[in-house]
């Protein structure tokens, strides 16, 4: 690894620690020539996951999307930020998982919706008014009766 202060061609790891739940590695690295140190990280190449849209239409899987989406569902309730970036990361890890380069709207919201469901049953009914895009008032409260029903069960 090339330094970035004085661009010697090599470096030494001095230290390596597993983060992101072992999906990427962090190493601590230090410049023979130099002696300064920094911060590297380590992570699998990922093939690109395409979201094809109800009409056909094809784009790259964007978390930073998801994320905001979530965001807006947990807004003003009782759950961190760094909660919301878990459930963030552990679906996009779930649709990844189908080992599918494409995955369809319906199935992220379907994932979604199942995460929410156990982690805030709020945002899982703001999330659901928005994805379900209930015609009227007795489309939501049968949403919510069905969670209700699940819930007991």
């Amino acid at each position: 690894m090339k330094c970035p202060f004085c661009s010697y061609g090599d470096s030494r790891v001095v230290d390596s620690r597993a983060i992101d739940d072992g999906a990427s590695i962090r190493r601590r690295r230090e410049c023979p020539e130099c002696s300064r140190r920094f911060t590297t990280y380590e992570k699998y190449e990922e093939a690109p996951l395409v979201v094809v849209k109800k009409d056909g239409r094809r784009e790259l899987f964007d978390t930073q999307k998801l994320l905001n989406g979530l965001i807006k569902a947990f807004e003003k309730r009782p759950v961190s930020f760094e909660r919301i970036q878990e459930l963030c990361q552990e679906i996009e890890r779930e649709l990844r998982s189908t080992g599918e380069n494409e995955v369809g709207t319906e199935a992220i919201g379907e994932t979604v919706m199942k995460y929410l469901e156990v982690t805030d049953k709020i945002a899982y009914v703001r999330f659901a008014s928005v994805y379900r895009q209930f015609a009227d008032v007795n489309s939501f409260m049968q949403e919510i009766q069905k969670m209700m029903v699940r819930e007991k069960e």
